[in-house]
């Protein structure tokens, strides 16, 4: 099966401190990964450099045959990566479905004169980007809270609205970065069948960073293991949890 991201020599500093070095992986479409490692590992920042957050000091960053390296994240997005954040960034004074329509204007455009003048075109737009962004709701059960304040979520429904934001964007590669942090055991399970679900249902290519290795076990299928910004194991996921590297430096055993 084709790659959809390969990376390759991926570096960056910060003030003389190499936060990531040497990164290098390749995920097939269709996959479920993993990208684990102790707190400061570099792991976020990894996600920083695909999406465009921070130029990488080195290194060359292809999504789908296509090189996107030091690309704006609003080009990024637009070439098929989306995230979430591990600190849910919602827009908490829209309402659940404005959070998914704004996802949305990657792909619906009309012109300023026809926003202005309420022109036809603009309620065809808005009109079809209603019906979208509530087909997706609906496939995360929010449907019925779409005129809620997104604020006003309990917290496992304000990760899933962020997953179907970010689903709007029409992405190929959805990063995840902790999206069980908070979460109770019932809501992990939950968000184990949802993200299950996305990746069959939206032919989607996942790439998560987690801490429950319940979790990380269940879903993903291959993993890499970063330690002080370099990469410690790779491989599939029952070898590398089961690498004697991983379980002293990772699992503190």
């Amino acid at each position: 099966m084709a790659a959809l991201l390969e990376v390759k020599n991926l570096g960056i500093s910060f003030g003389g401190l190499r936060a990531v070095d040497d990164f290098e992986v390749s995920i097939k479409k269709g996959q479920l990964y993993g990208l684990i490692g102790p707190n400061g590992a570099g792991k976020t920042t990894v996600f920083n450099l695909l999406t465009g957050v921070y130029k990488p000091s080195e290194g060359m960053i292809s999504l789908d045959g296509i090189n996107i390296t030091g690309l704006k994240t609003i080009e990024i997005n637009r070439a098929g990566i989306a995230r979430t954040f591990q600190n849910i960034r919602l827009f908490k004074d829209l309402s659940v479905i404005d959070n998914v329509k704004a996802g949305l204007h990657n792909h619906y455009k009309y012109s300023t004169i026809e926003g202005i003048l309420r022109m036809p075109g603009y309620f065809k737009m808005e009109k079809e980007m209603t019906e979208k962004a509530m087909e997706l709701l609906s496939v995360f059960e929010l449907d019925e809270e779409a005129d809620y304040l997104a604020a006003n979520l309990p917290y496992g429904k304000q990760r899933k609205l962020e997953i179907a934001r970010a689903l709007a964007t029409e992405p190929k590669l959805l990063l995840l970065d902790e999206p069980a942090a908070g979460m109770n055991p019932n809501e992990t399970l939950e968000l184990m069948d949802t993200i299950r679900f996305v990746r069959d249902n939206f032919d989607m290519t996942i790439l998560l960073i987690e801490h429950d290795m319940k979790l990380v076990s269940g879903i993903c299928e291959e993993l890499t293991v970063l330690n002080f910004g370099r990469i410690l194991a790779q491989g599939p996921t029952s070898a590398v949890l089961n690498d004697p590297q991983v379980i002293t430096a990772y699992l503190g055993e």
